[in-house]
């Protein structure tokens, strides 16, 4: 079977071709500017190439309800030429094969539980953590849909009284994102977060936030793995500090055998930044699958 996966990002469009086991034969980056000027060039990649279904991770918040006429939309993005498009229309009407749509941090937990380190697991999140703070929830076999979708970057966050920088997010000024995504760090200290390694009380305060998330997360939906990816998270010097905070933070209260090893319990991502793509080559096998 070949399968067309779609990353649909922000700031580029990933496609690629692979097939059901999550092999990936060839992968293109193509920079997101208007759907105008975007969608051609990748409606022509796929349809040169003739595959039998496609998946879409993409960027939001978008309408996954297919019972809603705003159904395969892009809602209410800051990325205003792309408010209310419906991508799904885009490439169902050009490529007449089935597709399957979701957000793009739903396609990373699906490709980790899919093909990486959480198979096996029935309720693991991913959370990415760069431009802005996205999560994926995998609950018993499906992806968590709800009333829209999982906006797990938005929770809101307890700020610390040292702490004086006034938040990035436009919505909520103590959010995760709005204090701890890239540009809230770049903001507050004036560099880089990739700048400021050494730099030990950036990384204490960064981690007590997102360990403040995490443990209202392993209250509220109890997953058996946390994966953090995005480029924040490629401070490896986080994962120690986060785990160790919310082993504090939790306070004994839940007793589990995944909170007794930590190392295994909140991860990094394990398939060379390709969770998100193979993810989508899940979503076309199963769109493919369902209608059968």
């Amino acid at each position: 079977m070949k399968l067309g996966a779609l990353e649909a990002g922000g700031t580029k469009m990933v496609c690629a071709i692979g097939d059901e086991t999550g092999r990936i034969f060839e992968q293109v980056s193509i920079p997101t500017e208007t759907p105008d000027i975007t969608v051609p060039k990748l409606t022509r990649y796929f349809k040169e190439r003739g595959i039998d279904a496609l998946g879409i991770g993409c960027f939001g918040p978008i309408e996954l309800d297919k019972s809603s006429t705003m159904y395969g939309c892009i809602t209410s993005t800051p990325k205003l030429a792309w408010r209310n498009y419906n991508i799904v229309e885009a490439f169902a009407e050009a490529l007449h094969c089935p597709i399957g749509f979701d957000t793009d941090v739903n396609g990373s937990v699906l490709g980790e539980v899919t093909f990486g380190q959480a198979r096996g697991k029935d309720c693991v999140i991913y959370l990415t953590i760069g431009t802005g703070v996205g999560g994926g929830i995998y609950i018993e076999g499906k992806l968590l849909h709800g009333m829209l979708h999982p906006e797990t970057g938005h929770v809101l966050i307890q700020k610390r009284e040292y702490d004086s920088y006034g938040g990035k997010c436009p919505y909520h000024k103590n959010c995760l994102e709005g204090l701890a995504a890239g540009p809230a760090i770049e903001e507050r200290w004036g560099r880089k977060a990739a700048e400021l390694a050494d730099r030990t009380e950036v990384w204490e305060l960064e981690a007590d936030y997102i360990a403040q998330a995490l443990t209202g997360y392993i209250l509220t939906i109890s997953p058996q793995m946390i994966i953090l990816g995005g480029g924040v998270m490629h401070q490896e010097q986080l994962f120690p500090l986060i785990r160790d905070k919310v082993t504090q933070m939790l306070g004994g209260y839940i007793q589990a055998d995944a909170l007794k090893d930590m190392d295994n319990y909140i991860v990094p991502a394990s398939l060379n930044d390709n969770q998100g793509i193979m993810g989508c080559l899940e979503l076309a096998r199963r769109e493919y699958a369902a209608g059968q």
